[in-house]
């Protein structure tokens, strides 16, 4: 059946980030071999990287904020051999997190997590000269509390897990939460020299720190010199009410393909969802399901913390902003906004003749699994 799925999804294999069987049978048997479902679901996947761009995520670095604040890490490996992805809730400060950054940001250090414990699969696979392709997971939920329970919060993580199923699937092993016996528990699925001291292990930071701060981060309360809310103070070119149950579309025409489409903008009243589309049909309003997505819409926490983005535009046309409140049926809001379109430099239109030559590239050899 995995032969008939690589058939099916031929003109999307140059772009995957593996050719491999193992990568293929994940989207299978997260639809249970549906193989009209599985190549929707890797398709759909292929947009996200696109959007999120996964191929170039691990070059990114987060904001200082969260490599100090944002508790989590990867330590050691399991017993055979999968890396250990560590989450202490108890030092989470989600809402001084998003008073900080962007959720959206933070949805982003988590898929840039993800992609380093898949390449550190990879390099297990290398060495142990075995396939290596799932993640064990370490929840620290001591200290879980009513504050960590705060509904935007709790908005993010279900968007995250969300995600993790629609473009991680089939990687997760364990997952372990710790709590109760936590200690002997553990130790049946990781090895003491592969787990910090604090967990019950015997490894140690260089120094003989039993957390093992080096590899993870337990976070704690975010100083509020970092909350950009109280900072920030943006000036903005339009003011407009989005009301209930409705959306605001902002045209812009871009002539030219390589223009840099900007915006910033903010809310009152609450989250608005944003996303960036292209029209199909010139001169008429149309909706956001006639359109082409180029952007996804999602809900952003602007009323805590002031959104901006880029768009480079590929092709010429009519992008729409698009602020949506339709899922709010009481609460109208208020949103204020710049945008701007900077012209293509000769850069810019090169990476984009780049990647459309890339596009039609064949794809590249399998690489052998095992010691080189």
């Amino acid at each position: 059946m995995s032969g008939q799925f690589r058939e099916n999804v031929q003109d999307i294999l140059a772009v995957l980030p593996s050719t491999d069987d193992y990568f293929l049978l994940r989207w299978l048997r997260a639809r249970s071999f549906d193989l009209k479902k599985s190549e929707a679901m890797l398709q759909k996947h292929m947009k996200f990287r696109k959007q999120q761009d996964l191929d170039n995520i691990l070059a990114w670095q987060p904001s200082e904020v969260v490599r100090l604040y944002e508790p989590s890490g990867f330590c050691g490996h399991d017993r055979e051999g999968s890396p250990v992805w560590y989450h202490i809730i108890r030092g989470l400060d989600l809402k001084g997190l998003l008073l900080s950054v962007s959720k959206q940001e933070l949805l982003r250090f988590n898929f840039w997590s993800l992609e380093l414990l898949l390449r550190d699969c990879e390099q297990q696979s290398q060495k142990l000269g075995k396939k290596v392709e799932k993640i064990s997971t370490v929840f620290d939920f001591e200290g879980l509390s009513l504050r960590h329970l705060w509904k935007p919060g709790v908005e993010l993580v279900q968007e995250f897990f969300s995600a993790l199923e629609a473009n991680y699937p089939e990687i997760l092993k364990n997952l372990i939460v710790v709590k109760g016996n936590w200690k002997q528990e553990l130790l049946k699925f990781i090895s003491p020299d592969q787990l910090p001291v604090e967990f019950g292990g015997t490894m140690t930071d260089p120094d003989g720190n039993p957390k093992c701060l080096t590899k993870i981060n337990y976070g704690g309360d975010v100083p509020q010199h970092y909350f950009l809310r109280n900072h920030v103070r943006v000036q903005y070119d339009h003011q407009a009410t989005v009301g209930r149950g409705s959306s605001l579309q902002v045209d812009n025409e871009i002539l030219f393909p390589g223009c840099v489409l900007r915006w910033q903008f903010g809310s009152d009243g609450g989250d608005i969802g944003f996303g960036v589309f292209l029209k199909t049909k010139m001169g008429e309003r149309q909706r956001a399901a006639e359109m082409t997505e180029v952007l996804a819409s999602q809900r952003y926490n602007a009323h805590m913390v002031p959104e901006d983005g880029s768009l480079t535009c590929t092709e010429a046309g009519i992008y729409v902003l698009r602020f949506d409140n339709t899922y709010s049926l009481i609460h109208p809001k208020h949103i204020s906004y710049t945008v701007e379109v900077l012209l293509p430099d000769q850069t810019s239109l090169e990476k984009i003749e780049n990647s459309r030559q890339a596009s039609r590239l064949p794809h590249p050899p399998l690489w052998p699994l095992g010691p080189q």
